[in-house]
Formats: C-alpha cells, sequence, structure tokens
C-alpha cells in the first residue's frame, strides 16, 4: 500500500512539474542578451588578468591565474553556443544575425576557446609557484593560427605549448568570433 501510494504522490509530482513547465515561459530576449553580456565581461575581465600576469611575471598568482582561465571555460564552449542558439531581437544585442547561419562555425570557435581555456587551467594547476620559464613564450615560437584561422588543436598538441603561447591564439579566437559575429562598433 505504501509503495502504491509513493507511486501514485511521484506520479502526481511529475505530472506537476511537466504542466508547469509548459506553463512557465522561457527567459526574455533581454535576459538572454543580459546574461551573454556578463558572460562575455567576465571572460573579458579573466582574460585581462591573465594578461597582466603575462606582462608582468612577479604578479603570478596560481590560484588567480587558475581561476581566471575556470571563469573563461565555464563561460565558453557549450554555455557559450546555448546563449547563441536561437534568434534573439534586442535593441542591446550587439550579435550579428549570422550567428544562426553559420552556427557550426561559432560551435567550433567557442569550443576552441574552451578548450585553451582548459589547457591553462592546467598549466596553473601544475605550475603552483611563481611563474616558471616554461610558461613563458619561447624567442622563435611559432604564433600559428593568425587572427581569422585559429583553431585550438588536440589536448595533446596544447600539452605541449608554453601557457603564454596558448593564450595567444585564445585572444585571436575572441578577435575572430568579434569580426565574425558581432556588430562593429
Amino acid at each position: 500500500m505504501r509503495r502504491t501510494l509513493f507511486l501514485n504522490m511521484f506520479g502526481l509530482l511529475c505530472a506537476v512539474v511537466a504542466v508547469l513547465m509548459t506553463v512557465v515561459p522561457s527567459p526574455a530576449a533581454e535576459d538572454v542578451v543580459t546574461l551573454r553580456q556578463a558572460d562575455m565581461k567576465a571572460m573579458a575581465a579573466a582574460a585581462k588578468t591573465i594578461s597582466g600576469m603575462f606582462k608582468n611575471p612577479e604578479s603570478y598568482k596560481a590560484a588567480e591565474f587558475q581561476s581566471a582561465a575556470d571563469t573563461i571555460r565555464d563561460r565558453s564552449g557549450t554555455v557559450l553556443s546555448s546563449h547563441f542558439a536561437s534568434e534573439t531581437i534586442s535593441p542591446q544585442s550587439k550579435a550579428m544575425p549570422n550567428i544562426l547561419e553559420e552556427h557550426e562555425r561559432f560551435d567550433r570557435i567557442a569550443k576552441d576557446l574552451r578548450d585553451y581555456a582548459v589547457a591553462l587551467d592546467a598549466a596553473a594547476r601544475n605550475n603552483p609557484g611563481p611563474m616558471p620559464a616554461s610558461m613563458r613564450m619561447k624567442p622563435g615560437e611559432a604564433m600559428g593560427g593568425g587572427p581569422f584561422g585559429t583553431h585550438a588543436g588536440s589536448e595533446q598538441e596544447l600539452s605541449v605549448m608554453s601557457a603564454e603561447h596558448i593564450f595567444h591564439p585564445m585572444l585571436q579566437t575572441c578577435t575572430t568570433c568579434h569580426a565574425r559575429f558581432r556588430v562593429s562598433q
């Protein structure tokens, strides 16, 4: 009897949740734009933190570097792609409509951004003390990619690159995305 009562209550709860999910409206376009903009600002601030540590290696703190990399990791990839999965018409949006037409390309860029951030996180975890020379670019280290040809490559390829080397194409990835999918000011 208890089991039957439990199953009936569970079934009723599932039905209520299903009804509520169809009644609760999805976030307004402005809410999605606000979320996207907040994530973009957080990623820009994180990139600025990492950049500052490369400009002044004495300021390197592994936990702050890792936190900044994690901010980018957590807001890129499928999270970033989902923010642009459907047309959002809002006067606050700076996104171009071609994101929907070229969603596969946008998804690849978002994934590459995440892959770079994951590699930067690993560099911070592997270097808890002062910034070692191994995190810095070496003279003659090829940049590769260019502003419109960035691609993260495999985890193995990224694992042998210096963190600073990884950081530069990560920034190029942001530039590529903005050039292709953001209304210029």
